[in-house]
């Protein structure tokens, strides 16, 4: 028991300072089973596989970077009007502290209607000594300015102040994260290479893998190996092609109702729509935000956040169980349990990939029989 226990924390603890070098090697893995069809059609072709997983991998790269070019436009553009928003948000929360002001005294005004005319003339009292004590220090600063100026080091002078520039809160944040964000670039830099890797070896890294058992046991293995696959390709394919339908339809929908930004705003609404339980909150804030500055009523505002809801719930309730509930079996207190584990560990990354990861432990349990129960338990 207690080495199970040492065991089971090491593993952790592997798995929480290894997490660059891990969602490095699983997001190379995601890429290649999203990109492994399009290799089998062109090996369809005649084509060797080395061959064909050169020219996907190019052609995906040049999409990608085709993608970041107008992603850079874009938020070029929105940096650039980033005070009308800041502006626009400003008057927002104006509006509505003025409006609460304006309830909570009507509400007093309602409940306490004889103390009306004293709170009137207190306001207009700490208005007179408002004024007062402006008037006051303007005849202050008119007579320090008339006065004639000292230099440094003379009594009566006014010292000389020396202002220290400081960082902003973001350069602080980049400063400070400087070696992290180093790692994991280099990291980054190596999922191509992997990506091909995975694709142009695919046949000689499946033989590889079962050659390390015998008799049964290779069976075992195959079918897992196989399972594992199925499962995986079907959240990450599945996911894939919904969130780009969605990015689509986002994107032409938010053009038709004259939404600024609708090439990048459409895109994030999408696949933000297929995070677990809180899609449908993350894929409103894109479009809400950028309709600070196109849309000036209510009635607008409710119209996008409408028109999130229905893609969400049309996507989520409809294609989502064909395309990739029918296969990745999972019970919901599962999920949920899988989500706050590889949340904690990995952050964001972990969120995204908690579901395939369980995803392929109930794979290998189900085909393991002395782990059938924990697959049957994972399962819904």
């Amino acid at each position: 028991m207690a080495a199970s226990v040492i065991a089971f924390g090491v593993a952790i603890a592997v798995l929480y300072y290894g997490r660059v070098f891990f969602i490095t090697s699983l997001t190379a893995i995601i890429i290649a089973f999203i990109l492994e069809p399009f290799v089998a059609l062109l090996m369809r072709l005649r084509m060797p596989r080395g061959l064909a997983a050169f020219l996907v991998c190019t052609v995906a790269l040049t999409w990608l970077y085709v993608l970041a070019l107008g992603a850079y436009s874009q938020i070029s553009g929105l940096v650039d009007e980033l005070p009308k928003y800041s502006e626009r948000i400003g008057e927002l929360v104006e509006a509505v502290q003025h409006r609460a002001e304006t309830l909570e005294q009507q509400t007093y005004e309602l409940l306490v209607p004889g103390r009306q005319r004293q709170r009137e003339q207190q306001r207009l009292q700490l208005q007179q000594l408002q004024q007062q004590q402006a008037a006051q220090s303007r005849r202050k600063r008119k007579t320090a300015e008339q006065a004639p100026a000292l230099p440094p080091g003379v009594p009566g002078a006014i010292p000389e102040v020396r202002i220290h520039e400081e960082r902003s809160p973001l350069g602080d944040y980049i400063y400070n994260r400087l070696g992290s964000f180093y790692q994991i670039l280099l990291m980054a830099s190596f999922v191509p290479f992997l990506v091909y890797f995975m694709l142009s070896w695919r046949d000689h890294i499946h033989r590889s893998f079962l050659q390390l058992f015998q008799g049964e046991d290779r069976v075992v293995a195959a079918r897992s190996l196989q399972g594992i696959a199925d499962l995986v390709r079907a959240f990450v394919v599945g996911n894939f092609l919904l969130g780009l339908l969605l990015a689509v339809v986002s994107s032409l929908t938010f053009y038709l109702i004259h939404l600024p930004y609708p090439l990048l705003v459409g895109p994030l609404s999408g696949f933000l729509s297929l995070v677990p339980y809180v899609g449908l909150p993350l894929a409103a804030i894109p479009p809400l935000f950028v309709a600070l500055t196109a849309l000036h009523t209510v009635p607008g505002y409710l119209l996008v956040f409408f028109l999130v809801a229905v893609f969400h719930l049309l996507a989520m309730n409809l294609l989502y169980p064909k395309i990739v509930g029918s296969r990745v079996h999972l019970n919901p207190l599962v999920v949920t349990f899988s989500l706050m584990i590889w949340g904690f560990l990995w952050d964001a990354a972990g969120l995204l990939l908690a579901i395939p990861l369980t995803a392929a432990l109930k794979a290998v349990c189900d085909n393991v029989k002395g782990l059938r129960p924990i697959g049957k338990f994972l399962g819904d």
